[in-house]
């Protein structure tokens, strides 16, 4: 339960970031050149050619880590352990064309037909 909360926590505050803010980094994740990662950051799969994407995505992943670090604190975890948590969720809403990284470090895109990559660390299997 404990698991659970805290993820719910931690998605809640990374989706409550302003729409604003959140706008160039989507409009890079549609195009496979910004993508979620297994440690609930986001990074760059391709080298994103906009300054402005690159500030916006860098000021999503700082709010990030004070919510991170915030609810480890609160939790009495650390904030790496909530970044994974978080990262098990957003990982499961990568849509069709976006790009993510697992824990191995290799990017990939979400192809048509394939299920949203959740780590088998995520699922309890």
């Amino acid at each position: 339960m404990r698991h659970v909360l805290m993820v719910a926590a931690a998605v809640a505050a990374v989706f409550a970031c302003s729409a604003a803010a959140q706008t160039s980094a989507a409009v890079a994740r549609a195009q496979g050149m910004v993508g979620e990662r297994f440690d609930g950051y986001l990074g760059y799969a391709r080298v994103p050619s906009s300054n402005h994407v690159r500030s916006q995505t860098e000021a999503i992943n700082i709010r990030r880590r004070k919510l991170y670090t915030d609810l480890a604190a609160s939790r009495g975890v650390s904030p790496q352990e909530v970044g994974v948590t978080a990262g098990c969720t957003l990982l499961g809403r990568v849509a069709v064309g976006e790009a993510y990284m697992l824990s191995d470090g290799l990017w990939r895109r979400r192809g048509a037909g394939q299920r949203a990559p959740v780590p088998d660390y995520c699922t309890g299997d």
